[in-house]
């Protein structure tokens, strides 16, 4: 099996590659990212696969690619992933993410030889504005984004059935709700919360943790889980369709400041203050699903304990500010 994956540097790329490794050995694994890309998430795998730059943006890099890899499945993770930088450079948001995704559409059509299956990572976020009564929610909610990174998604989500419906492509399109864990960027809360609590163990801060809106409440799935179910899905489901993956439990997002702080020794000592500038123009204030269609195509369910994620990323922050 050749199983070619972009965004392979980031976050859930190396978590991904760390599965494909000791579920499939004998996998050729080609984890393609930006030339820019920092590589510390994917250093401990060097030698695992085989690593290539690109540009997604760049059509002619993005077909080089694909005849190099012909994959026979393709995790589509590249992306401009954090909400709050797509307020700050909407265009560069909408054109990676929109054009990115065509590209690797379009790159697969043209060369005709290959028929890859395609995970393609959407996002709870193209869900936006929620009401109470339509949750948990499920893949039938009407869609009503918040941010032009939300709106990125929604564009991926429909380029991903249009070309399932035009082309025939093996598409399956994933709506991930929030997932976390280890090696998480430190620009997204739950990884933010954790290294400021790291480094107040350290002596490197003062004991006061700096905080945005935690009022919100979000569905967190570990990330370990979240791979797996990537795969799964390839395994499983259905071409076209489009599947919830989450935990379907909801939490405050001050409740999860409350869980990582219990588990430090100077949990008595640490102060909570609002910091303005963590605070987004427009917020979601609440996203927690539903994802009975996936589990019942796949029969996939999260095994990490909420409590247990939060303790291994505090333990990767501990880590990670140790070293020079």
């Amino acid at each position: 099996m050749r199983v070619l994956i972009t965004g392979a540097a980031g976050f859930v790329g190396s978590h991904l590659i760390e599965y494909i490794r000791a579920q499939e050995p004998g996998a050729t694994i080609f984890g393609a990212d930006r030339w820019h890309a920092r590589r510390d998430n994917i250093r401990h795998l060097e030698g695992e696969f085989e690593y290539r730059e690109y540009d997604m943006t760049d059509y002619s890099a993005t077909l080089d690619l694909m005849l190099d890899a012909e994959p026979d499945r393709i995790f589509h993770l590249a992306a401009q992933s954090y909400v709050p930088a797509s307020w700050n450079a909407p265009a560069d948001t909408l054109t990676t993410n929109i054009t990115g995704e065509l590209n690797l559409f379009e790159a697969v059509r043209h060369i005709g030889t290959i028929d890859p299956m395609i995970q393609i990572a959407c996002s709870s976020e193209e869900y936006g504005l929620v009401l109470p009564e339509e949750t948990p929610i499920k893949e039938t909610n009407p869609l009503r984004p918040l941010s032009p990174y939300a709106v990125s998604k929604v564009a991926q989500d429909f380029l991903g059935y249009q070309y399932f419906r035009t082309y025939a492509q093996k598409i399956v399109r994933t709506r991930a709700f929030n997932h976390t864990g280890p090696r998480r960027g430190e620009q997204f809360v739950t990884s933010s919360f954790a290294k400021q609590i790291a480094e107040i163990e350290a002596g490197l801060r003062e004991p006061v943790v700096k905080v945005g809106n935690l009022d919100a409440e979000r569905d967190f799935t570990d990330v370990r889980d979240m791979v797996r179910a990537y795969w799964m899905a390839l395994d499983f489901c259905e071409p076209g369709e489009v599947y919830n993956i989450c935990s379907g439990n909801r939490i405050r997002i001050g409740e999860m400041l409350n869980t990582i702080i219990s588990l430090s020794h100077m949990a008595g000592a640490i102060r909570v203050e609002t910091d303005e500038s963590r605070m987004r123009p427009s917020d979601v204030p609440l996203l927690y699903g539903d994802a009975t269609k996936f589990q019942s195509q796949t029969g996939w369910f999260p095994i990490y304990p909420f409590k247990q994620t939060m303790s291994d990323l505090l333990d990767y922050w501990r880590g990670a500010i140790r070293k020079p």
